[in-house]
């Protein structure tokens, strides 16, 4: 099964639109590093490529040796610090204006904001490092964060500790999945086995996170 093909399989399966589709695999398949940084950054600012399908294609991309493993590694850890320092930054420089902002505003609401200020509050940095793993809740954490003027080195150390559990879980996940899929090639049945395979491993890895965020749930339940 060649690259292209694992690519366009991925993306097709996100179903994030033609446009986004194309763009995604050209980026990927000409600049493989730049495209990762890119599709995180693209991410943040409302196209369609979630943060896990992008690590997990990472580790796709270093299990056919497209890119090397700690470049590519870097890459997405000083994406992903980047991109969640933008969203404090936001949150520091607008406060709870945020909320009128034509951008953010659809992100998060007043009402969010207090919920999740009374969550930093009883639970402090363990907000970020287990935030990131809510779906829904990534973008909202790092704003408040911002808003609630958390010291800027606690923020980076505890979001840099969340990063490397996510990039260990994920990149390792995508990695283990190229890895199988080129064992078992000469086979198409055997490959959408493992890939189904994979795709539970990654549902009990979520599972898992969100038991252990089982008491923080309650505290920013959704409105």
């Amino acid at each position: 099964m060649s690259l292209r093909r694992c690519i366009t399989g991925l993306t097709r399966s996100v179903k994030v639109g033609k446009i986004e589709n194309e763009m995604d695999i050209s980026i990927i398949h000409h600049f493989p590093y730049f495209g990762l940084f890119v599709l995180l950054v693209l991410g943040v600012i409302g196209f369609p490529f979630p943060e896990d399908a992008i690590l997990i294609l990472c580790g796709l991309l270093i299990a056919n040796n497209v890119v090397k493993p700690v470049p590519a590694l870097l890459v997405v850890s000083l994406g992903m610090l980047m991109t969640d320092y933008f969203l404090y930054h936001v949150g520091r420089k607008y406060g709870r204006k945020v909320v009128t902002h034509r951008r953010f505003r659809k992100i998060i609401s007043a009402k969010r904001i207090t919920r999740l200020e009374k969550t930093f509050r009883k639970w402090g940095a363990i907000v970020i490092f287990l935030g990131r793993h809510l779906v829904g809740l990534r973008s909202q954490i790092f704003l408040v964060a911002g808003i609630l003027k958390m010291q800027r080195l606690k923020f980076v150390l505890a979001d840099a500790v969340s990063s490397v559990a996510t990039i260990s879980l994920m990149v390792g996940a995508g990695y283990w999945g190229g890895s199988t899929l080129e064992l078992i090639k000469k086979d198409v049945e055997e490959a959408l086995y493992a890939l189904l395979v994979l795709i539970m491993l990654i549902v009990l890895a979520l599972l898992i996170w969100r038991l252990a965020v089982r008491k923080l749930r309650p505290d920013v339940g959704e409105e």
